[in-house]
């Protein structure tokens, strides 16, 4: 139950008294104005005694609230009629408002449940003046039903949580609909257009960063005699089973691409030119152990690697390309299954 105290007012016994005489009402003009508001609301309404928690009066809607006919609340308290536990809260709101009753007005919120029914409601309460200035004897209750207002809030968050969730979902399935047209549908990786784009990124980080990135341009090896002979479909099983190794061995801001039919490239951000050549080198394991079938034959392949790094091996985009390719020549001139590191070139001054 959450309690809200009512700004600081002028004192509004006083106020209806100075309204009255002003006008020549007669005694208790405002209390009916107060009594058909509250019925005309449909509002529950309670008078009780502040020391006993008795009720004193109530109407028809107090009463239907908890199930009893007005007569049967009279001279009861909320613990008789609710139980210990609901009432204890409405008990110390009571206190807490009578506690304060020069504040013009408490509200707090609660909620109730009868016959499955959860019902939300702002209680108003004041305590009542006494005609000889005494402190107050009596405080009246008004309940006001947010039920519906609280359900439309809580559809109207469930709408834009929805709505969120169909934009990110949506999102989601752009994103993947546009990284499915960079992809080589055989392999997986990414196809030239994304590692040009990818290594230009690369080389302008890096130069402004001060930072390096390995470059391994790979090359599948001539594929065995029994390989060959099983035609394309075993040509293509080769193909996805290295694309996933690739994929496997590469973080997510790497780049594994497919070049063209025989040659791929991967980015290794922020990597070295030793902790790539030791990467690779475990990727290079990995294929020539790998397991590949096809109709209960087992194929094998292996590939060649030259690595080259940013900018210890080379000081542009060309000259890093030209370096891994030439790298790349020397593992494939070693007979493949080979990965082979670039020359690091020194300044002659």
């Amino acid at each position: 139950m959450t309690e809200r105290l009512a700004s600081p007012a002028p004192d509004l016994a006083d106020r209806a008294r100075e309204l009255a005489a002003a006008h020549g009402l007669c005694d208790g003009a405002l209390g009916a104005v107060l009594l058909a508001l509250v019925d005309r609301l449909e509002a529950p309404f309670s008078i009780k005694e502040i020391s006993s928690g008795r009720y004193v009066y109530v109407n028809a809607y107090m009463a239907a609230l908890v199930g009893r006919s007005p007569e049967q609340l009279l001279g009861q308290t909320d613990a008789e009629l609710l139980g210990p536990p609901f009432a204890a809260g409405l008990a110390k709101a009571d206190l807490s408002a009578a506690a304060q009753w020069q504040a013009p007005a408490h509200t707090t919120e609660q909620r109730i449940e009868r016959d499955r029914r959860k019902r939300e409601f702002d209680i108003t309460r004041v305590a009542l003046c006494t005609a000889d200035g005494s402190a107050p004897r009596h405080l009246c209750s008004v309940w006001i039903e947010t039920t519906a207002g609280q359900q439309r809030e809580a559809q109207l968050a469930k709408a834009l949580q929805q709505l969120e969730q169909q934009h990110a979902a949506i999102e989601a399935l752009r994103r993947e609909s546009q990284d499915h047209a960079l992809r080589d549908n055989v392999t997986g990786l990414y196809q030239r257009v994304h590692f040009e784009d990818q290594l230009r990124r690369e080389v302008d980080l890096s130069s402004r960063e001060h930072r390096e990135f390995a470059l391994v341009s790979i090359a599948l090896d001539p594929l065995p005699d029994g390989v060959r002979a099983l035609g394309a479909p075993a040509r293509e099983r080769v193909l996805e089973a290295l694309g996933r190794l690739l994929r496997g061995n590469t973080r997510a801001m790497d780049a594994s691409c497919r070049l063209d039919e025989d040659r791929f490239a991967i980015l290794l951000s922020g990597v070295g030119l030793a902790t790539a050549h030791s990467r690779m080198e475990g990727l290079r394991r990995q294929c020539a152990t790998q397991i590949v079938v096809l109709d209960g034959k087992e194929l094998s392949f292996t590939v060649s690697m030259g690595v080259a790094s940013f900018p210890h091996t080379a000081h542009s985009q060309d000259a890093l390309l030209a370096a891994a390719a030439e790298a790349l020549e020397e593992a494939q001139r070693r007979g493949g299954n080979h990965v082979t590191l670039a020359s690091i070139r020194f300044d002659a001054s």
